[in-house]
């Protein structure tokens, strides 16, 4: 009897005929499995998606767009702005909604009414901030006063702020800088009568020149620039952490996407800025060793805190020093300088406007000087311009993110615990139904104290324990810098069109096209500006 052949005696023609045979098999069998998936993967994405939309009704949730699909979630509803793209989805499902923001939950509040719920009744509970990349890498580990968690570290950052850093009495001891400084842009406006003027540089410079004299006793823009490399290094170091802070990273909903580019950037980022604020503290804490033997007072705000440090050194350490001058830099440039920048645009759109806030500082101050920070409680009229430009273009239109520590109830609705709470302030100051004609310039809207001071329909700078504790330096500084601008010069546009009015996208609200405008002296006013 002959025995069958092992395999490996077949012939190679044989061997490449099984061999085929198996690949075919296997192909069809990973088709058959495809084609079964694409089959039922419909069927089972739509079971998904009402489930998730059935059960967030059954647990009490705020109202939620339809769909929210797997992995991201509600993320392909966010286009840009997304203040203006969530006012949209909250007038279709109401004043509270619910977003699934990839692994995150994330509650939208569109309502005077429930912003009061949230903080008042449940301040506490919305008193923490959420952990971001953007906090991880350029807050010191989410431990300066804007990100750090609710706490005792807070409280602290907190007390150190409100007492030493910008204490109305503090402000008042350095009210000379901020009036130096609007004189100076007096100066270079002045020097560039009847040209046209970049007005986003120079309130930039103006807001930068002061918080920078406050912080360390230096300018680094204009005249007297005491070490140019040094100031280019500041300006680099500022204009890449304003750039990386206003940037939402996928990581932050989906953690499994890493961006490794970015937190490249971020960490380089904040070596840099780590180093500069390093070198200034020495900086300072040399001066101070010099001025301790002659008796001189302490003229800055890192030797104000330096000279506490040797009291006090567990609360006032090197890391808390530089956290606190990043966040005054952050905070309290863009912010304030876009603010001016809106205000004053509007202002050449409504000359009418910008010639009774004239009369009304020709009548309190006069022509025979020039006003200072203790006027501006005589010009209820130019208080009621920033508080329309605030109400119009809010500097941070959803205020920094909260989140609750607890669950709790917002609007009748469970919030469960961990979620992030924005409150969109631009909608809630834009809405009809709150404020009849939005959309137009009204400073008169605020003339009666009575209408239009709900504290919860205008929160340019938050309410409650995470309200922004530079509110009054804000208001300090703009109020002066667009006061003296109107006292002291008249105004144009650039031909016969009107400053567009454009918004870029951005965590605050910059103009699209900076602001170019021609100015000429006051003639009433010429003699003074010439001595300055």
């Amino acid at each position: 009897m002959r025995l069958p052949r092992p395999l490996g005696t077949f012939g190679r023609d044989t061997r490449d005929f099984l061999e085929i045979v198996a690949v075919r098999t296997v192909a069809v069998a990973i088709a058959k499995s495809m084609a079964t998936f694409f089959l039922y993967f419909p069927v089972f994405l739509a079971l998904y998606i009402i489930t998730t939309h059935f059960l967030n009704k059954i647990r009490n949730f705020p109202p939620s767009p339809f769909p929210s699909l797997p992995i991201i979630g509600h993320l392909y509803l966010l286009k840009k702005p997304i203040y203006r793209t969530l006012s949209k989805i909250s007038s279709k499902h109401g004043p509270v909604i619910l977003l699934q923001l990839g692994s995150r939950r994330q509650i939208v509040v569109s309502s005077p009414s429930i912003a009061e719920e949230c903080f008042t009744k449940n301040d506490v509970v919305f008193a923490n901030r959420p952990r971001l990349l953007i906090a991880k890498h350029l807050a010191y580990n989410s431990t300066s006063l804007a990100w750090a968690p609710y706490g005792d570290h807070w409280r602290n950052l907190r007390r150190i702020v409100s007492i030493e850093v910008l204490s109305a009495h503090r402000l008042q001891m350095l009210s000379a800088i901020r009036l130096e400084e609007v004189k100076s842009m007096i100066c270079v406006l002045f020097r560039n009568q009847s040209q046209i003027v970049d007005m986003k540089t120079v309130f930039f410079e103006l807001t930068l020149n002061i918080m920078m004299r406050m912080i360390a006793g230096k300018r680094y823009y204009g005249e007297d620039v005491s070490d140019v490399e040094e100031a280019k290094r500041f300006r680099a170091i500022h204009a890449e952490s304003f750039l990386l802070g206003g940037k939402t990273i996928i990581g932050d909903f989906i953690p499994w996407i890493k961006s490794k580019k970015m937190e490249k950037r971020l960490t380089e980022c904040h070596l840099k800025s780590d180093s500069f604020m390093q070198y200034l503290i020495e900086e300072q804490r040399r001066k101070i060793v010099e001025s301790d033997s002659c008796g001189e007072k302490k003229t800055n705000l890192i030797q104000v805190l330096l000279s506490l440090q040797q009291t006090e050194s567990g609360y006032y350490s090197d890391d808390v020093i530089k956290g606190i001058i990043l966040v005054l830099l952050l905070a309290g440039t863009d912010t304030s300088s876009a603010t001016m920048e809106w205000a004053l645009s509007l202002l050449l759109n409504h000359p009418q406007v910008l010639e009774k806030a004239q009369r009304e500082i020709d009548e309190q101050i006069g022509h025979d000087r020039l006003m200072d920070e203790a006027d501006l409680a005589h010009l209820p009229y130019l208080r009621s311009i920033l508080n329309e430009t605030f109400r119009m273009y809010p500097p941070a239109p959803l205020l920094v993110p909260h989140e609750s520590s607890e669950e709790c109830l917002v609007g009748g609705f469970r919030i469960p615990r961990g979620t992030m709470l924005s409150v969109n302030m631009w909608a809630i100051q834009n809405d009809p139904k709150i404020w009849p004609d939005p959309t137009k310039f009204r400073p008169e809207r605020f003339d009666n104290p009575e209408g239009g001071r709900d504290e919860f329909k205008l929160m340019p700078f938050g309410h409650g324990r995470r309200s922004c504790p530079g509110e009054g330096l804000a208001l300090r500084v703009a109020g002066l810098a667009l006061g003296s601008l109107l006292q002291c010069f008249e105004w144009q546009r650039i031909g016969d069109k009107m400053v567009d009015m454009t918004e870029e996208p951005g965590f605050t609200v910059p103009k699209a096209k900076p602001l170019e405008a021609i100015c000429r002296p006051r003639p009433s006013m010429l003699g003074h500006i010439s001595q300055i």
